[in-house]
């Protein structure tokens, strides 16, 4: 849903927003700040309306540094703007501004607000709340990402560029961040030559481009593909100019990427590994995308097999082994190739995990939790390798360490204590189990079978 500007809302909305802002003006910040509130309920997609909240909010809260914060409340609240934040994502931004209202540092408030904001395709406003948290700690790759994202949705490339920048300085092995900026970067060289103008009205596609090869990155990332033959045309085209243009990396790419949308993937890996060869130095990125378009290719073979073949499921098998066999080949010998790359030894970590090589899984996990984006994941998986191996003591220390590193409580953090209680039961502690999995229960009862274990143990104590 499209944010809304002061010239979108209704007159009487319109001049309660008017008052607020002459409230702010005059310091009654208590007054501005309950209208603010009865127009964000009417209009919760008034972006000026959340700017103007977030002044008020901050300016009251500088004026009486010692005011009275409802912390208990705004727990409660909280809680309830988590869970609303997917099935109904207004509701969850109006509930976290009530916390704001009373506790406007408040942080798990702001990221609420920027997750539902996202959710609800607001980037405006979740820019207001991410901004807020990058500025405590503009290390942190999440928020930093999140905010990247938002400043695109929102139009503003050279500002996402800008934090990308930042990011990569802190972690110049992330392979997600790489590419983004990538991206971000040749979106921002578009916008200086004015290329953003394309498809406005009376704007002239071909007019604006005054290089060749931006061109090309241009029609591809603007991605014309709405008609069924377009893939097809610009596929024609590119390998026309190729013939003239061996050697351009950009137009090898956009064919690459054009196949594989395709799911041509012999003709995308051809045009990748052309471009690996010419490329100079080594590329991280390109290295996955190769992994995963080959994976993806076995995907389409097994697709493909017939179920009403007598050796369909020895075929399937064979392929799904070779599939998993190629991935965890791949992965070592990138993991060799960037040695520092603690993403890449997360992802072989995996591997190694669903192939059962629990030991080396073990070592790769142990060193992925450094990095701070892939440490819950790797704790987490650091305990179910110990967990498999009967180790249960050190798997309960690993997924207690996860749980202390997820501040909000989300799918994933379930998932983490659902596994500890399962990590308790098997040491024969009923009793810490069974109050791992009220966390679960309180907060979502059809989560697993948690239902059916508290229901039981509470069953057998009534008999």
């Amino acid at each position: 849903m499209a944010e809304k500007s002061v010239n979108n809302v209704s007159s009487e909305v319109r001049s309660l927003f008017h008052r607020a802002v002459d409230a702010i003006e005059r310091g009654n910040y208590d007054y501005a700040i309950t209208l603010l509130e009865k127009v964000l309920e009417r209009e919760p997609t008034f972006f000026d309306a959340h700017k103007a909240l977030r002044a008020a909010q901050l300016a009251r809260a500088k004026s009486r540094p010692g005011f009275l914060k409802k912390l208990f409340r705004g727990a409660t609240v909280l809680g309830k703007a988590q869970i609303s934040i997917k099935k109904n994502p207004l509701e969850a931004i109006l509930l976290a501004e009530k916390v704001l209202t009373e506790d406007p540092h408040n942080l798990q408030a702001h990221k609420i607000i920027a997750e539902a904001a996202l959710e609800a395709d607001m980037p405006q406003t979740a820019i207001l709340s991410l901004e807020y948290v990058w500025k405590l700690n503009p290390t942190d790759r999440d928020v930093g990402l999140k905010l990247a994202d938002a400043l695109a949705k929102a139009g503003m490339w050279q500002e996402a560029e800008s934090i990308l920048n930042g990011l990569q300085r802190v972690y110049p092995d992330d392979l997600e961040i790489a590419q983004k900026l990538r991206d971000f970067s040749a979106r921002v060289a578009m916008e200086e030559k004015g290329y953003g103008t394309f498809g406005k009205e009376g704007s002239s596609f071909r007019a604006a481009l005054k290089d060749q090869h931006e061109a090309i990155v241009l029609e591809k990332e603007q991605q014309i593909s709405k008609a069924p033959d377009a893939a097809e045309k610009l596929i024609q085209e590119y390998e026309k100019r190729l013939q003239a243009e061996p050697d351009n990396l950009r137009l090898i790419r956009a064919l690459g990427d054009l196949y594989a949308e395709k799911k041509d993937f012999d003709r995308a890996l051809q045009y990748y590994q052309r471009l690996r060869a010419l490329e100079a130095g080594v590329d991280p990125a390109l290295d996955k995308l190769v992994a995963d378009v080959t994976a993806r290719k076995y995907d389409q073979m097994i697709a493909a097999l017939d179920p009403g073949s007598p050796d369909y499921e020895v075929q399937r098998a064979q392929l799904i082994q070779e599939k998993q066999n190629y991935l965890l080949e791949e992965c070592k010998r990138r993991a060799e190739r960037y040695p520092t790359d603690l993403q890449i030894r997360f992802e072989l970590g995996t591997l190694y995990y669903q192939a059962g090589k629990l030991n080396e899984a073990i070592q790769e996990f142990q060193k992925a939790q450094s990095h701070p984006h892939w440490r819950v994941q790797a704790l987490y998986y650091l305990g179910c390798c110990f967990a498999a191996k009967g180790i249960y003591d050190l798997a309960i220390r690993a997924f207690q360490n996860a749980i202390k590193e997820k501040q909000v409580f989300d799918d994933e953090k379930k998932e983490i204590i659902y596994a500890l209680g399962c990590a308790l039961e098997k040491m024969g502690r009923k009793e810490e189990a069974i109050e791992q999995f009220k966390l679960i229960y309180e907060q979502d009862i059809g989560f697993k079978d948690v239902a059916s274990k508290i229901d039981g143990y509470y069953g057998s104590r009534s008999n």
